[in-house]
């Protein structure tokens, strides 16, 4: 299942939300692509996406919930990739901030 939470998180000038799946990344990735959402969006366990996108989000089924919910899902799911861990699986440094 797909979960999104509100848009609370401010950057680039803008609201964003957080898109995750509790079946696999692979959902997640089908997801966001069908939602339009750019692969530059998703980060370790989940993708940033704006605002505007949310209401298309639930629209395709993604269900509301809280950002501590999203968290929650992740780890039941063990699906949840803190920064540490996703640095360790990739030698390679990131060059997008955030």
């Amino acid at each position: 299942m797909i979960y999104v939470d509100s848009p609370v998180w401010p950057a680039h000038g803008r609201l964003w939300a957080h898109l995750v799946s509790d079946v696999s990344r692979t959902e997640l990735h089908a997801f966001a692509e069908l939602l339009g959402a750019p692969r530059k969006g998703f980060d370790r366990d989940h993708y940033d996406i704006p605002s505007e996108l949310v209401p298309v989000a639930v629209w395709l089924g993604a269900t509301r919930v809280t950002a501590r919910d999203i968290a929650r899902l992740l780890r039941a799911a063990d699906l949840r990739l803190p920064k540490h861990l996703a640095r360790a699986a990739d030698p390679t440094p990131s060059t997008t901030t955030r």
